[in-house]
């Protein structure tokens, strides 16, 4: 591994400001952009070293959550076990691929596939070598970590619990402890992890001429005639052309779907030939009548009150930035960075479903269906994604106090 203790030059990536950042510093935890106050980079004993173990861990209990029982039903004296990927199964069978798909990617794939990539650099770096195909991997592995949604997911399972233990026996298996533990070790490798740590071990490094300018994703310093990183693909222009219309499309098209996201039902509960159709709303509203209000709010908040909340931050900030507006930099940032957390907590709904739909699979006792609002939500939640991921935070600065 590389470790010299030289300080070097980084751009940040929410406010382009250049600056120096030291490779070690021992009184330091964190090192903050001076502007805008982004974490630029993390200091952490042996970081790599730590980050590896977290890896092995976390890959081994994913496996194991992957392939023991996940939740059994009884009900009426039948028995109904599902596994973590029962819900992809069952919304594929449904007819929703959409869904399935969608549910598979952010609670089995894209962890599955980070743990793996990371095991692949890190183990490879350990040993002294660097790995073949290491920096666009490395590239995959920061572009799926959004969609990375564990943590949502368990709170999907939390609602889907209550709902089914209100009409039979709710049993959680071993991989649902293994699941949660995957987690928390994910989260906590997330902690250790330093992207500029990482990137530094991954060539190209060299300096071959005096840089005019840095990539604010992997710190490669290059010629300013570059528009994209000759390491990492990243944009180096804060102002790429197309950026702003296309994220208004993102923003004009999820407030279009968001509509029909919440008249339709998202899912029909069949019991004993009886069936009953649930929107968000009655969802929200049923958790609530049933003496749930802590996860009544939960669910508001995450289904229905984020989504609003983001759109409408994020047309407030594209049409300051449109309109030249410059002042509150530091509140705008503070916005962007509140919509990029919360965002990911709107797919409660859809893990639930996923949930509701393979467990409640016995017949004519009891069935669960996906309704046409839950490929709607689903749109949304992605779409906002997408928009958020399209907005480079950097435009916000390009305007001069």
């Amino acid at each position: 591994m590389k470790s010299d203790l030289q300080t070097r030059v980084i751009s940040c990536p929410e406010c382009d400001l250049t600056q120096g950042a030291p490779d070690s510093a021992p009184l330091l935890r964190a090192l903050q952009c001076c502007r805008c106050g982004k974490v630029l980079q993390r200091f952490h004993p042996q970081a790599l070293e730590r980050i590896l173990a977290l890896t092995v861990a976390g890959l081994i209990l994913l496996i194991m959550a992957i392939l023991l029982p996940f939740l059994t039903l009884e009900l009426n004296g039948q028995l109904r076990a599902i596994t973590l990927g029962s819900g992809v199964g069952s919304l594929f069978r449904e007819g929703a691929w959409v869904l399935a798909a969608l549910v598979l990617l952010t609670s089995i794939a894209a962890p599955l596939l980070y743990q793996l990539g990371l095991l692949y650099i890190l183990g490879s770096l350990w040993r002294g070598s660097i790995p073949p195909g290491a920096v666009r991997i490395w590239r995959w592995i920061l572009a799926m970590d959004p969609w990375n949604m564990m943590e949502v997911y368990l709170l999907g399972v939390l609602v889907a619990y209550v709902k089914l233990a209100q009409m039979a026996t709710v049993l959680p298996g071993l991989a649902l402890y293994c699941f949660t533990a995957a987690m928390l070790v994910m989260t906590m490798t997330r902690l250790y992890l330093d992207p500029h740590l990482l990137w530094r071990q991954l060539p190209p490094d060299d300096l071959p001429y005096q840089p005019a300018q840095y990539c604010p994703s992997c710190g490669q310093g290059q010629a300013m005639r570059r528009k994209r990183c000759r390491r990492c693909g990243g944009h180096l222009e804060c102002c790429e052309p197309g950026g702003l219309p296309r994220a208004w499309a993102w923003v004009l098209a999820a407030a279009i779907l968001y509509i029909p996201a919440n008249l339709l039902p998202i899912m029909t509960v069949v019991r004993l030939g009886r069936a009953q159709s649930d929107t968000i709303l009655s969802g929200v509203a049923h958790l609530a009548g049933s003496g749930m209000w802590p996860l009544a709010v939960i669910v508001f908040v995450a289904s229905i009150l984020v989504p609003i909340l983001k759109l409408f931050i994020l047309a407030a900030l594209l049409f300051s930035i449109q309109h030249g507006q410059s002042g509150y930099h530091h509140e705008r940032t503070q916005l962007y960075r509140l919509i990029k957390v919360i965002g990911r907590w709107s797919m409660i709904d859809i893990f639930m479903i996923s949930i509701l739909v393979a467990i409640v699979d016995l017949g004519e006792v009891a069935t669960i269906h996906p309704g046409p609002g839950a490929l709607f939500f689903a749109s949304v939640v992605v779409i906002t994604l997408l928009a958020v991921e399209e907005f480079d935070p950097r435009w916000i600065w390009k305007t001069k106090r």
